[in-house]
């Protein structure tokens, strides 16, 4: 089987979309539509981001922003939010910045170069996401109690990251771990760690259970693998395969979102600062 390099391919990616604002926006709305993770993260933002939102302003910190997709759900769904996104790609964060500039116009959101091993935001933000990024990280520790420090009394801590199982995904080939510090957490491992850095555990649980897992191979895994290999006349046979697989992957995820899984190769935690 062809290998798959997560990282190189999401370079490509960001090197297509740069160019034209409606391309970030379409690509916005795929990853939120195809990635089953987007589902579990704005089902919880919603949740506990509208509290925050009605009692005024707030300000959330998006620790390992990425290309931002989250960034522009926050700010359309919250009106009352102030974003502080970081990464330590200086390329995706210009991206980001010349895009939110044009698109937003608002000054809601700020974009800066930082390493999370080296956050130091004193008891600012009420609430932080780090979404698939402390898998990457080998002083995984370090970084959750540096946004222990920075939320304040009362804020919340969202992560989501590869589960154990995920090596699965692999399927023989090692790219998909070789970017990783880690495979990646467990129930018990995620909770050890998070309440050792202060946290109270609020809730903690699998994504790509069964159905999940299914369709992500449907919609994400096997697609990728065949655009490696595949001319540019063969699109349109791509076209017609997620005609017919779209909607079983969508209900697939759906189903995932309200199980309770009792392992998936995705995890969550959400945590809270009491004091």
């Amino acid at each position: 089987m062809s290998r798959i390099a997560y990282d190189p391919v999401k370079d490509r990616f960001a090197n297509i979309i740069r160019k034209f604002r409606f391309l970030r926006t379409l690509f916005y709305k795929l990853l939120d539509l195809f990635f089953l993770r987007s589902w579990y993260v704005r089902d919880i933002l919603r949740e506990y981001g509208s509290e925050l939102d009605r009692q005024g302003e707030w300000k959330l910190l998006d620790a390992g922003s990425g290309f931002g997709q989250y960034d522009r759900f926050i700010l359309d769904e919250f009106r009352n939010v102030k974003v502080k996104a970081i990464d330590v790609k200086a390329d995706y964060l210009r991206d980001s910045r010349h895009y939110f500039e044009q698109a937003i116009r608002e000054n809601r959101i700020d974009f800066q170069q930082e390493d999370l091993l080296e956050l130091d935001y004193p008891e600012k933000f009420n609430f932080v996401i780090c979404i698939d990024v402390l898998e990457h990280i080998e002083e995984d520790r370090t970084v959750m109690q540096n946004v222990y420090q920075a939320l304040k009394p009362g804020g919340y801590f969202l992560m989501h990251s590869p589960s154990i199982y995920s090596e699965e995904d692999a399927d023989g080939d090692d790219s998909f771990v070789d970017e990783h510090a880690r495979v990646g957490y467990s129930e018990d491992d995620i909770a050890e760690k998070l309440e050792s850095s202060g946290f109270e555990l609020t809730d903690v649980a699998y994504t790509y259970g069964s159905k999940g897992h299914l369709a992500w191979e449907l919609l994400i895994k096997y697609p990728m693998l065949w655009l490696t290999n595949m001319k540019l006349w063969a699109l349109p046979l791509m076209a017609i395969y997620y005609v017919f697989t779209l909607p079983v992957g969508l209900v697939l995820m759906a189903l995932d979102l309200r199980d309770e899984n009792e392992q998936g190769t995705g995890i969550y935690a959400l945590a809270r600062k009491v004091n």
